[in-house]
Order: structure tokens, then sequence, then C-alpha cells
């Protein structure tokens, strides 16, 4: 068979289909109607975050003149099709939430009232409400036609009003003021009981709209426009300022509210507003987006947690807490005799936050080392770091100030962190730091003994309880001290050279993945052609895919769950007609890395923080480690099998870029990871589970081992 050239989807085009298949599950009517409300509110905030990074950063590509993606599309025509995908997927979820969403509610008691629709009763109170509370937190800001623009927040909604002097020539030229909506206000507004059993509410944004001409006195409304716009915010630190780093990260977050315009989101009531601020913010055709139905659909998860509807969600799943680890007895006497996984959020992160806090209480713990990727806002994990250092122990944190859209609450924690008098170190210079790994050294009776934490996932006790994550605890020596050299290279001068167990990125996981993917090519017979499984968040380095491409050449069998972003072409005769390539699409957001390699008979399991993308080898600080306890390993192989045998969530890609529903087969049960994992942990752990709103707080020392 001749053999093809390798071919590549758009990474963004393939972003934007997989916001599609979120999309679908919104559109799905066996789901209940707020589980399907969160499905579309994602859409809207994946988008916000899409517009802001990559679409500002292909919009500076096509000023620059670059060249063709690896797909052959140019910057121009990227743009072109991006917006084209855009919004389809737009209209498709307002359709969604006008036509379904919003009268299922309704039907339901959340009713949903328009301003056309407002009775004499709710238009009076929200008038008064309005006057009241409102008014005096709205600023209206002049428009001018030249001369400096006023300062519009990024992703913060506004109302513009096209104005008249009512005495004023008709010759005369309209001015415009525009009005932020308060973001001190809640933006779901509850409209008085009226006794017949209904809960009903409205926009903060519509009765702005509709009660804005009271600050214009002397003034009439021609028209209103409710808008938001999306700055870029593709820029970076600038990594010399060394001296001032926390400072120059400051600085970008004040300049992303002021950076150029690549999107204007509105829902118009007449065409001069959209004109006037359209041109003054230099946006063409291609960046205004019209929408019927509310502006941003992200703030609407506000009313997915609404209480006393739960009828309306999906059943509550409770968190699980391993039988070996509950109770009050520490962690190390677990850890030390096994390996321990965790697979969340099946499983609680209890044991996570408990592992920090009892090496803060613990008198035997003299040091505990931790790299900070993302954390909760109200973080235990930080909090025991705090308790730690003023304990006396030497801490060390690697807090990542450069952590996209979560610098700021970094940058608090790493002043909090430095107050208590922690070591903390922020990031290296041109590299995020997005391992996930903490040590914590002992002193026992039989000597300094070393604990390790490695994880798929951030230390964030709040997404653990939405995100499929895997972690170990582990003692191993090895691993132990791999560690202590990543720690030594993050904080000090030392380069890693050589590691026993871990491979880091970007020195060497790039290359060691590839050695592993041409291993199984090399070993590859028609007898045994060698097998490739991996489960990751994105595929998009074009090394990688190529090594891919030449496995399946050879016959290796490669199967790849990859839940957005994916570039290879599977099913290309002669390329990679032995790759099959699924997404999984569900309640939880799959954020595990999991990789297989059959490696001739003797199989080899590696977990990581980082995708198969070119920023994670080349431009991160990432870990991958192996699993190395037979009895981790089984969970792992079998977890990693469930979810090729998901026939009801699971997306298969085809090789014209379409993806189709995987659906049971003839006489085949509907099988669901997702469902079986948790079915599983709570049947293991005797459905012990974590209570939901604390974790374990020690006032005490935890029981210490005799010496």
């Amino acid at each position: 068979m001749k053999t093809a050239e390798p071919v590549f989807f758009n990474r963004d085009l393939s972003w934007l289909d997989f916001n599609a298949r979120v999309l679908e599950e919104a559109l799905r009517r066996d789901l209940p109607v707020l589980e399907r409300l969160k499905f579309l509110t994602i859409v809207s905030s994946n988008f916000d975050e899409f517009f802001m990074v990559r679409v500002a950063a292909i919009k500076q590509a096509a000023k620059r003149g670059l060249p063709q993606d690896p797909a052959g599309l140019n910057p121009e025509k990227q743009l072109q099709e991006i917006s084209s995908k855009v919004r389809n997927i737009i209209e498709r979820q307002h359709d969604c939430l006008n036509q379904e969403v919003f009268p299922a509610l309704a039907d339901a008691g959340l009713e949903l009232v328009h301003p056309g629709s407002y009775n004499v009763f709710q238009k009076k109170y929200l008038e008064n409400l309005f006057l009241q509370e409102i008014f005096p937190a709205l600023t209206p800001l002049r428009f001018e036609p030249e001369g400096p623009m006023p300062s519009i927040g990024n992703l913060k909604i506004y109302v513009a009003f096209l104005l008249k002097k009512e005495d004023a020539p008709r010759d005369e030229e309209p001015c415009i003021s525009i009005v932020q909506v308060p973001t001190s206000i809640d933006r779901i507004v509850w409209l008085p009981d009226e006794q017949d059993g209904k809960a009903r509410w409205t926009f903060l944004d519509d009765v702005v709209h509709t009660f804005g001409d009271m600050l214009f006195s002397g003034y009439s409304v021609q028209e209103r426009m409710i808008f938001k716009i999306t700055r870029d915010a593709d820029f970076s630190v600038d990594e010399k300022r060394d001296e001032d780093f926390i400072e120059a990260m400051e600085e970008v977050l004040i300049d992303r509210e002021h950076s150029r315009v690549v999107r204007m989101v509105y829902n118009s009531r007449g065409n001069r507003v959209t004109e006037i601020l359209s041109a003054r913010m230099n946006l063409s055709k291609e960046d205004l987006y019209e929408v019927k139905g509310p502006i941003d659909v992200r703030t609407l998860a506000e009313l997915v947690s609404v209480r006393g509807f739960d009828e309306l969600k999906e059943k509550s799943r409770k968190n699980f807490l391993p039988l070996d680890v509950a109770g009050d007895e520490p962690l190390w006497n677990r850890i030390s005799q096994a390996d321990l996984m965790l697979h969340f959020p099946y499983h609680s992160f209890d044991p996570v936050v408990r592992f920090f806090q009892d090496a803060a209480a613990d008198p035997q713990v003299v040091s505990i080392k931790a790299a900070l990727y993302r954390t909760s806002g109200d973080s235990p994990i930080v909090k025991a770091l705090e308790r730690a250092a003023l304990s006396g122990k030497q801490v060390t944190a690697m807090v990542e100030l450069k952590a996209r859209f979560d610098e700021g609450r970094n940058i608090s924690w790493a002043n909090r962190l430095e107050r208590a008098g922690v070591i903390v170190v922020y990031g290296l210079a041109r590299l995020k730091v997005h391992a996930k790994v903490a040590l914590i050294i002992r002193r026992e009776s039989s000597g300094v003994k070393r604990y390790v934490h490695l994880s798929t996932g951030n230390y964030n006790d709040k997404t653990a309880k939405t995100y499929g994550d895997i972690c170990i605890f582990t003692t191993q020596p090895d691993i132990a001290s791999d560690v202590s050299l990543l720690f030594n290279m993050i904080t000090g001068y030392s380069v890693i050279n050589d590691t026993k167990k871990l491979v880091i990125a970007p020195m060497a996981m790039k290359s060691k993945l590839i050695s592993l993917i041409d291993r199984e090519a090399w070993r590859a017979t028609r007898e045994n052609p060698g097998k490739i499984i991996a489960k990751m968040n994105s595929l998009g380095d074009t090394d990688v895919i190529k090594a891919l491409y030449r496995a399946s050449q050879a016959g290796v069998k490669i199967s790849l769950n990859v839940r957005g972003i994916c570039m290879l072409v599977p099913g290309v005769p002669g390329l990679s007609e032995n790759i099959q390539v699924i997404s999984i699409v569900d309640h939880y957001l799959e954020h595990s890395r999991i990789f297989y390699f059959s490696n001739g008979g003797a199989g080899e399991y590696y977990l990581s923080s980082a995708d198969w993308m070119t920023r994670n080898l080349e431009r991160r600080v990432e870990l991958m480690f192996p699993v190395l306890h037979e009895d981790v390993i089984a969970q792992v192989s079998h977890i990693l099998e469930c979810y090729f045998k998901d026939n009801s969530q699971a997306r298969v890609l085809h090789r014209d870029g379409t993806w189709t529903h995987r659906k049971p087969g003839r006489g085949e049960d509907p099988f669901t990871a997702q469902g079986y994992f948790y079915q599983k942990v709570k049947e293991m752990t005797g459905n012990s589970w974590a209570p939901k709103q604390e974790f374990i707080v020690r006032r005490t020392p935890p029981m210490q081992e005799k010496m």
C-alpha cells in the first residue's frame, strides 16, 4: 500500500468541534433542564477564553503575514472558518435556550419574565428597585465620536443608549452614552411572589435597559443595545523583570482591561449604535456577534445552583473516601505500606488535603515542597502550608504566576505565603511550571523518609469535585529522588541530566514519548502488532502525531481518547487506518492523562500532567510518571479499558472531521464510563462518603509512631 503524506486537522477548528460536542449535551431532552443549562454556560465560558487568547493570537498572525498552519490554512482563512463555526454554535445554543430550556424552566415553576411581558405589578416593583438600589450604582459614560474612548471593561455587560436632546434641531446628530451593568448586584433579579407557586425572575441588564432612560434627563432615547466586548489577553509578562515580577504580572492584569477589542456580542434594538461602537473599536462585521437572547449565558451558572429545584438537576453525586484512608489515622501509615491511587471526583479530595494538614501538624515532618499551579479561592492546602511555616517547618511553594486567568489569585496566595515565612518561587523564566507534585520529608525511626504526591490535576479542592483526574501517593525511593531533583531545578540552578523514573518536560518528555511510540513500531509484527492506548485532553504536536502515523503504518493498533483538540486525522489509508479516536463528554470534565504502551508484552503505564501539545512538551515544566505498583497498575488499566468501552457518551472521530455518537450495539447494554466509575467506587468504599462542606481540620498533631 502506498504511504500517504501526513495530514492534520486545524487546531482551533478542532477545539470548536469540542464545544459543539458540549452543546450536544445541552440539546439532550432526556437530561434535567438545569443540567442542560450547565452545558450551555460552559460553551459560553469556553468561547470567552477562546476569543481572548486564540482568536487574538490568530489576528496578530494575520497582521504579521505568518504562513499556513499544518492543516494548510492561512490566518485569514482560519478567522473566516472560526467565525462561521462560532456563529453556527451560538445560533444553536440560543435556540436551545430560548425555545427549550427557558420554557421548560417556566413549566417547572422557574419562569423568566422578559421586559415586554412585565405586568403592571412587576413593572412597578422593578421601577422602584431600579430607583432605590440600581440607579445609585450606575455611571453613564459619554461615548464621543472622536477623542479618547471611555473605559469599557473586558467581558462586562453594558447598555448603550442613543440619545437626542428633546429640544435639539432635527438635523443634529444624536449622541451615545454607555452604562455598565453593576457586577456588585446579582444578575438574576427575583420578582415578587404572586402566590401561584412560581418563582419568577428577570435579568439585571434588562432592568437597566428598560429603565435606563431615567439617567438622561432632557434627552429622549432613540435606540438601546446591550453588549459586551472581548479584549486581547494573548500577551505575556516581561520575563526580564525578575526583581519586580509580581508588579509586572499585576501590570499584565491591568493591561487586559485596556487591550485591543477582538469581539463584540450584542443584542440590538437598532443599527446606528452598533455601527458607531464597532467603528470606534475597529471591529469588522466578522467580529460582531448578534444574539437573540441573553448576552452572557456564562453568568446563568448562578441559576444552575439555585436552591429548591433539585428535581431540575442531575441527582447529587457524592465523593467517597477509600476505606483504607478513612478515619483519623495519619496517611503516612497507609502510604508506607504501598502506593495509593485516588480517582477524582469519585474519590474524595480529602486525603490530599489531609496529606498537607498532617504534614503541617506533625512534629516529625521537617520539610514540605509543593508546586501549585491553580488553587481554589479559599484553598485549605495553602492554609496548611501557612500553618506549617508558622510552626517552624521549612516550606517551599512554587506558585505559578503565569497560570492564565488565575494570576490575580496566585499573586494573593503568594503574598500570604511569604508573610507566613514560606519560601516562594514564582515560576521559571519563559516556562510555565504545570507539574502537579508535592514532597514531604519526615524524620522517622528508620531515618528520613520522603512522601510524594503526583497528580494529573491541580491542587484545587473545588474543581476536584467535577474534574476527572488521577493521583498517586508513593514513597518509592527512585521517584522521591527524582522529585527532589525537580524541586532543586525549579528553585536553584540544578540541571537535570537524567532521572530514574520521572520524565520531565521540556527536557525529555517529547523525545521519550516519540521513542516509546517508535519502539512499538519497531517491535510490531503481524502476529504481535503492538498497541498504544492513550487518554488526554488535547493532541496537537505534529512531531508526536507523525510518530503515531509511523506506528500505524507499521501495523500498531492505536486507540486515542482525546477530549478536546485533535489535529490527528484517523482512518486515512496508508497513514492512519490503524488509529481510532474517541472523545467523551459527560457530567464531569475529563481531565486525566493516561498512556499505555504494550512494549512487546511487558506493558508500561504512565500518568501525566501534560497533554500531547507543543506548549506542554516544549514550553512547560511537566511530569510524566510511571505506574509501578501492581494494584495501581490493575486499577489504571481497568480505568483506561472502561473509557473505550463507553457506548453512550463517546463520540467517534472520522477522517472527514465529523464526529458521530457511539450507540450500544444489538444486544449490548448501555455503558457510560463515568457512571460505572461512580457506582464502582461507591461499592468498593462501602458507601463511606466525605461530607460536602468541610475537610478534616486537625486541631492536634496526628497519631505519632513509636520511636
